[in-house]
């Protein structure tokens, strides 16, 4: 990969509009589109998927859960789709939500080398064990060009019972744990920040957006896309936001605007919506095309 995660990421959205879909191959869903829950369904309804939707959206992103809950040959079939949704054009995020020290942390990074059985693009990471943990994270996407998206504010129903705890920094200026994660991804953005150093403050940052174009940073952030109100200062992030939560779970175009205005770098993630369109790819197709539309008004 020779280009940053960030660069590619605004060359698809340029190209494709800004639409994530989600793949999540659960049981339930296996049952509708009448296939066994069983390795050959879980190949049927990926390859159906990748199929219909590689050569269109910018982003695709597989829950790993759904593929690892099959062994060794449903990482068989995600190896396969993501080689093949990645020749299409589709960029491949990850949702692996992988978070761990040391060493363990390097081989979950290893996702974001490019000799990797499984490379992708990006992966979903969780910062709860401390900013320090992510730094081998941090350090295979910049060397190999990948991305990251960590965990902020997320929206299901109890997650301010850790999000919303409050904790004070070196300038006593108490902050939630919700807005750490935000500034220490902005210090991973920021030219110049090294580890060790102060989180950049927010009045030195001068970037007021971090709008798609060819400075989008390739480090980012998870914030639902139902929140009732955003509790997260987003200035200057200098990355994308992922923002799942569209359709099924409640969030519509109108509340990407309420949250986020119209110049954040957010990338929505639609998954039910279109999935339970299929098993037809031509209807898949249209599910991806409608939401597309709307998020382009």
């Amino acid at each position: 990969m020779s280009d940053a995660f960030g660069s590619r990421l605004a060359d698809a959205v340029a190209a494709r509009g800004p639409l994530c879909v989600g793949i999540d191959p659960h049981a339930p869903l296996l049952q509708r589109w009448g296939l066994p829950d069983s390795a050959e369904g879980l190949a049927r309804f990926t390859d159906t998927v990748v199929d219909a939707l590689a050569g269109t959206v910018a982003v695709l992103k597989p829950q790993l859960a759904f593929y690892e809950r099959h062994g060794s040959r449903g990482i068989a079939v995600l190896e396969t789709a993501v080689t093949r949704a990645r020749a299409a054009g589709a960029l491949v995020l990850l949702d692996a939500k992988r978070g761990d020290i040391g060493s363990t942390m390097d081989a979950y990074a290893d996702y974001l080398r490019p000799d990797h059985p499984l490379a992708v693009d990006a992966l979903t990471v969780s910062p709860y064990l401390g900013p320090g943990s992510l730094q081998p994270a941090v350090d295979t996407a910049r060397q190999h060009g990948g991305g990251l998206f960590v965990l902020a504010r997320t929206s299901n129903p109890d997650a301010g019972t850790f999000q919303h705890a409050m904790v004070s920094g070196s300038r006593a200026r108490e902050r939630s744990v919700a807005q750490v994660v935000v500034d220490t991804v902005r210090a991973w953005n920021t030219p110049g920040w090294v580890v060790g150093d102060p989180l950049p403050d927010l009045g030195a940052v001068r970037d007021v957006a971090s709008r798609f174009g060819p400075t989008t940073g390739s480090f980012g952030v998870v914030v639902g896309a139902t929140l009732r109100d955003l509790d997260v200062d987003l200035t200057g992030l200098g990355g994308p936001v992922l923002a799942p939560g569209l359709g099924a779970q409640g969030g519509s175009r109108e509340d990407l605007r309420r949250l986020f205005g119209r110049d954040a770098a957010v990338v929505p993630t639609v998954s039910r919506d279109v999935l339970g369109a299929g098993p037809d790819p031509a209807a898949l197709r249209d599910a991806a095309a409608r939401w597309a539309e709307v998020l382009a008004r």
